[in-house]
């Protein structure tokens, strides 16, 4: 009987590891990109905005400007914030998972690492999604479905322009939206 108890606590600590080792590659993604961050940035936005779904630009942030403010380096770092009131509504309207505004807006980061290469890296919204109920678990599926065609570049197009600062704060919807969600 000992030997069956500490073979079944084995395979939870072992599962227990197992899990806590890979909860990162299943929360997140990271993909390599071919070009620098600024460009990365500027081509996520331009497929943003032409994915359809409601989405639109609701910010771009330099985290990186705050940590040189403080006297530090760091390599760039950009993040492209969207958000779709197609996929947003449901949730804002819904009492019971309202707090998942906190998810809102999608944001996608654009970094370079010590190897010299830009990443581009974010929240795996399918598989948060399903932890939340059939209904988030719905929406947050088409977001992550979107979310794939955010990342898909054609390099033979030139580069578009970065949008910087808080796309449609000043302009409204023509501009980007209406800053968000």
């Amino acid at each position: 009987m000992l030997k069956i108890i500490s073979g079944f606590v084995a395979a939870l600590v072992l599962a227990g590891v197992l899990a806590y080792s890979f909860m990162s590659s299943l929360m997140f993604w990271e993909i390599p990109s071919p070009f620098g961050v600024e460009e990365t940035a500027a081509r996520i936005q331009q497929n943003i905005q032409n994915v359809g779904n409601g989405w639109t630009l609701s910010g771009l942030r330099n985290p990186a400007k705050a940590v040189e403010a403080d006297g530090s380096n760091t390599l760039p770092v950009m993040m492209v914030e969207a958000c779709s009131t197609k996929y947003s509504g449901p949730i804002l309207k819904d009492d019971k998972v309202r707090y998942l505004s906190i998810l809102m807006p999608c944001k996608i980061s654009i970094y370079k690492k010590n190897d010299g290469k830009t990443y581009i890296g974010g929240m795996n919204a399918g598989l948060m999604g399903k932890f939340f109920g059939p209904m988030v678990g719905e929406v947050m599926g088409h977001v992550a479905e979107d979310q794939a065609k955010f990342v898909i570049f054609d390099a033979s197009k030139p580069a578009p322009a970065l949008i910087r600062g808080t796309p449609g704060a000043a302009g409204g919807a023509a501009a980007g939206g209406g800053g968000g969600c």
